[in-house]
């Protein structure tokens, strides 16, 4: 069946945020589980249609949409994107379940929002055009600002709502320059990225490029010292929106599918550049995650040192850098996303995520508990969990290419474990000491749902991850082999 699979998973969102106003109040919050669940399924089906051994580019969808400009509709997935598409489905779903009796005031509007959010996520990973790529992220902005500034978790969420939206409006512009210095520099501009690959740049254009690429991505990924908004947008935002922002990094896919490979020779002059970033971050992010006593910002802080470690292993310039790149940001969407959804969770029992408002919270919540350090460890690498893999690979690619930068990472690591260990045991373990930890009930039937799907992906990909990697691997040697690696 010649189905238009990647446009039916891109807009079926769009389709039940429109359908939410038609329907009873009452029927909202199922209808979008409903919505959510079947682009769940379509994205699995697409999973399964994938070839890896097949073109690099597949399921492709195309068709003129500004003829003046030459700007297509160019929607398909390789091995780098098609793994989000599932990862990406069930993330919503359980933000979906986080935010399932939180909301009382404008459902559909809130609904609404995060159906949008989630189309124009899913677009990203499956935009080959760079305007109909620069549509998708600008059109995540919008969502993410309301859902924010309506529902945020604290008083300050409407102006760290309105700080993260400029700052990433202004990420915008480089971006946009970028895409258009590259399309001028053909003889037909165009905005293809399959074209734009294939072309060969003078190296002074793919400075250019690629410098603007870096600045524009490096606000999402985020770079030191560009990152000062997320831990701002971690504590402010409700776990259900954090999960998404932090588990899905939109930053580092765009390093990896546009940056790096759109400019190969100006990425390998600056290799010392991506490296510096990548480490910095590494050793920021887990020496500030030791100062925090808020689980949220704490989390924050290690996802800025672990996409670090991205970076990094990304400067190495190798199909196994690559593998290991995309494997782990697959396992952010898991591991990262699902220890948010859980602190959701807890906040919504214990109005807090603090430490120091918190204390024994395993007796008296034992499964969420659970489920909190199962992420978590998966978060810091522990072998049998599904970051191992990827985080392996990037430290051999990484200790080939900039030896000192890897065992500088592998400090940055153990330091970040030992964090994640400390706020564990002051949050979990201990006496019971306030009386909401006390009067707190454990998941309920549908959150505890939401946490065996997150256990068995996160031991699935952990124990077994020769099939992930399998999908990954031809794209990324043929990422590798662009750069003349």
């Amino acid at each position: 069946m010649n189905l238009p699979l990647l446009s039916l998973l891109i807009f079926l969102p769009l389709a039940t945020a429109a359908l939410l106003w038609l329907l009873p109040a009452r029927l909202t919050r199922h209808l979008v589980a409903a919505g959510m669940t079947l682009s769940l399924l379509l994205a699995t089906w697409i999973l399964f249609s994938f070839v890896p051994a097949g073109e690099r580019f597949q399921l492709v969808e195309r068709a003129l949409w500004i003829a003046g400009l030459n700007v297509q509709y160019f929607v398909a997935v390789d091995g780098l994107s098609v793994l989000f598409l599932p990862a990406t489905a069930l993330l919503f779903l359980g933000s979906l379940v986080a935010c399932w009796n939180s909301i009382e005031v404008n459902r559909r509007l809130h609904y609404s929002l995060l159906l949008l959010l989630q189309s124009a996520t899913l677009g990203i990973f499956c935009a080959l055009d760079t305007v109909l790529f620069f549509v998708f992220w600008e059109a995540t902005l919008l969502p993410i600002y309301f859902l924010l500034g309506r529902w945020g978790a604290t008083a300050e969420a409407g102006r760290v709502a309105a700080r993260y939206f400029l700052i990433m409006l202004a990420g915008g512009i480089p971006l946009l320059l970028a895409f258009i210095l590259l399309a001028a520099s053909q003889p037909v501009p165009t905005f293809d990225l399959s074209l734009l690959l294939a072309a060969e740049l003078p190296r002074s254009t793919q400075y250019a490029v690629f410098l603007l690429l870096l600045l524009g991505f490096g606000l999402k990924v985020p770079f030191v010292p560009l990152h000062t908004w997320l831990p701002q947008f971690a504590l402010a935002a409700p776990g259900s929106l954090t999960a998404l922002l932090v588990g899905l990094k939109l930053g580092a896919f765009g390093l990896v599918r546009f940056a790096i490979p759109l400019a190969p020779l100006a990425a390998q002059d600056l290799h010392w550049l991506l490296a510096g970033l990548g480490t910095l971050a590494l050793l920021y992010g887990a020496v500030g995650m030791l100062a925090q006593s808020n689980l949220r910002v704490g989390l924050a802080y290690a996802s800025i040192c672990h996409v670090g470690l991205a970076v990094l292993g990304l400067s190495a310039f190798t199909a196994q850098a690559a593998q290991g790149a995309i494997s782990l940001l697959l396992s952010f969407a898991v591991a990262t996303g699902g220890a948010f959804i859980l602190l959701e969770f807890l906040r919504q029992r214990t109005g807090s995520t603090d430490i120091n408002s918190l204390g024994g919270a395993a007796k008296t919540m034992p499964l969420l508990a659970s489920g909190f350090l199962i992420c978590g460890l998966a978060g810091v690498g522990m072998p049998g969990t599904s970051s191992f893999p990827g985080e392996f690979m990037l430290i051999i690619a990484t200790l080939h290419s900039h030896t000192g930068a890897g065992l500088a990472a592998l400090f940055a690591l153990s330091i970040a474990a030992g964090g994640f260990l400390s706020l564990y045991r002051k949050a979990f373990f201990g006496p019971v000491t306030w009386p909401e930890v006390a009067q707190a009930e454990d998941l309920r039937p549908r959150e505890w749902l939401v946490l065996v799907a997150l256990i068995v992906m996160v031991a699935g990909i952990g124990i077994y991850p020769g099939p992930w990697i399998e999908i990954v691997r031809p794209a990324a040697e043929a990422w590798a082999a662009g750069l003349g690696r």
